[in-house]
């Protein structure tokens, strides 16, 4: 055995190191033959990395006093002064209420109007209305909110608007909807819906068109009526689908839609419509106060990416483990 053994290890040896000679061989000659795939994945992964991880380096100015006499790499440090700062700075909060608030209603809203809109899609039977009504839907979502705050605002105007129009019809005074506070967090809510119901649907449509049909013919069988193949057939089949579009929804709950906001609000409902993204542009583009929306925008990131963690774990914790992010 002490003769054989050393024999035994040599043969080894040579015969993989023949296989990994050849394998890395097939390696280069397959890596050669994608090289036009090769060279358009990195475009994309060096456009990554110099729009994404680069500019990580700058979080840094949160924990710093930023001049621009000193720069970048010369302002002092300050530990986290800048996050003492927010839980005394009266607008942080007033804008930390109005973005989670404002998510809350659109994932209670914006949400199930989707699926509704899609159910609704699905039960008919004339194909070319189906299709007709699908592209009018997500239309708006290609168009932006530049064009469409313009739009409604010419909607909603108190004298010559077609809604101020029709409240004189009806008796009733006008009301200044882009200016009444009461009401203008839902006609964000509502505009968004506008804006975005369609192109959720067809994510929706599309986890419908792989449903077998015959579970539906053997639900009518089984003596099931509309609603009940809708409640045990078609939902069951877009559950993947919802918890996906929930959670991604749901890690943005710090993020609010900024184009719209800043296009749509103004001074007279600031209080009800100041966002991070709004607080962050104002202080730190109009007011040049970098370092401290360097450190808001870090928290705001820092608490959503927590948000969906915890959604995550839960959507696992309930069952729905297949279907999570991760």
């Amino acid at each position: 055995m002490a003769r054989t053994a050393p024999v035994e290890r040599t043969v080894g040896g040579g015969a993989g190191a023949d296989y990994r000679r050849v394998l890395r061989r097939q390696t280069i000659a397959r890596a050669l033959r994608m090289r036009p795939v090769y060279l358009l994945l990195s475009i994309s992964l060096a456009m990554l990395i110099l729009w994404r991880y680069a500019p990580i380096y700058g979080l840094s100015l949160a924990f710093k006093d930023f001049s621009l006499r000193n720069g970048w790499l010369g302002s002092p440090w300050n530990g986290f002064d800048h996050f003492k700062r927010m839980t005394t700075d009266p607008f942080f909060g007033r804008v930390l209420f109005n973005t989670v608030w404002l998510s809350v209603l659109r994932i209670l809203f914006a949400f199930p109007a989707a699926i509704i809109m899609s159910l609704l899609l699905n039960e008919m039977r004339a194909t070319w209305y189906k299709r007709t009504i699908q592209s009018v839907s997500y239309l708006p979502h290609f168009v932006s909110w530049v064009i469409l705050g313009g739009i409604f605002a010419q909607i909603l105007n108190v004298k010559r608007g077609p809604i101020a129009w029709l409240f004189v019809q009806i008796g009733l005074e006008p009301i200044n909807w882009l200016t009444h506070e009461p009401t203008f967090r839902g006609l964000l809510v509502v505009t968004g819906i506008w804006q975005s119901v369609g192109w959720a649907t067809i994510l929706y449509l599309a986890a419908l068109a792989s449903v077998d049909p015959n579970l539906y013919e053997a639900a009518e069988i089984d003596g099931a009526n509309r609603f009940e193949r809708v409640r045990h057939v078609t939902l069951p089949a877009l559950v993947p689908v919802m918890t996906i579009l929930l959670l991604l929804q749901v890690g943005h709950l710090f993020d609010e839609q900024f184009d719209q906001v800043f296009n749509m609000a103004n001074s007279a409902v600031i209080s009800k419509a100041d966002i991070f993204g709004t607080f962050i542009y104002r202080a730190g583009v109009v007011q040049a106060q970098y370092d401290y929306t360097i450190a808001v925008g870090l928290f705001q990131n820092l608490a959503g990416l927590a948000v969906l963690l915890l959604a995550n774990w839960l959507i696992r914790r309930l069952g729905y483990g297949a279907y999570g992010v991760w």
